[in-house]
């Protein structure tokens, strides 16, 4: 199991806030898979009647999509997942197939929509800290692109740097690849995001992962609250 800490800067930057942890091991991502692109048909059906005439304001009411909105407004930015959303519904877009670990939290990320990264765990380098970002940060994002990252910014963090931030997702050290066997989900929650709701997130993406490796073996599944200890 990878050693993984909440800092004292991220609880007082982020109280109320919280991360969901999900760990397994013993994966096989190198194939697609029939049954997660079956779940992923439904679900962007079961989105579209759901959400069926909502508008721009009507996705942003959402209790879960105002608490993210005004954590991106503080940045001026948008949450991504709504603009994901909002593709899928309003314009008619299919979730796209990557590999089977990373659609299966896409997939629960636009159901929950809790913010989600997917990390190969073994290319995380301890210590390994849930943070918040300072002045001087910078992170080598998946497109190759150095970015100064933000401050006061959720972040991962291992021994190489930032490895994810909310505003701007994740490094190109540690994601996600075909060989991936051990993988770690990192829910991001800020507060007003309601621990069941992280909790809903990392059985979803769970539930979706066994689809395809039922033989996976959990080596953490935790919500961690900035207010102490687990939620």
């Amino acid at each position: 199991m990878l050693p993984i800490s909440a800092t004292d800067a991220w609880r007082a930057a982020h109280p109320g806030g919280r991360i969901g942890l999900l760990e397994l091991s013993g994966i096989d991502n190198r194939q697609p898979s029939v049954e997660l692109e079956a779940r992923k048909r439904e679900a962007v059906a079961r989105l579209r009647q759901r959400y069926r005439g909502f508008t721009r304001q009507d996705f942003l009411a959402l209790p879960a999509m105002a608490v993210y909105a005004r954590y991106y407004a503080r940045f001026d930015k948008t949450y991504h997942v709504q603009l994901q959303l909002e593709s899928l519904v309003l314009k008619g877009r299919d979730l796209p197939s990557v590999s089977p670990l990373v659609d299966a939290y896409f997939l629960a990320e636009v159901e929950t929509l809790v913010l989600t990264a997917g990390h190969d765990a073994d290319r995380l380098a301890p210590p390994v800290c849930i943070d918040a970002s300072v002045a001087g940060d910078r992170m080598t994002l998946l497109a190759g692109v150095e970015k100064p990252i933000r401050p006061g910014d959720m972040v991962l963090r291992d021994a190489g740097g930032v490895s994810c931030a909310v505003l701007y997702g994740q490094d190109n050290r540690s994601p996600i690849n075909p060989e991936t066997a051990h993988a770690i989900f990192v829910a991001y929650a800020p507060a007003g995001i309601a621990a069941d709701l992280v909790e809903a997130q990392l059985e979803a993406i769970e539930d979706n992962l066994r689809l395809f490796a039922p033989q996976a073996v959990v080596e953490r599944h935790a919500v961690l609250a900035a207010d102490g200890g687990q939620a």
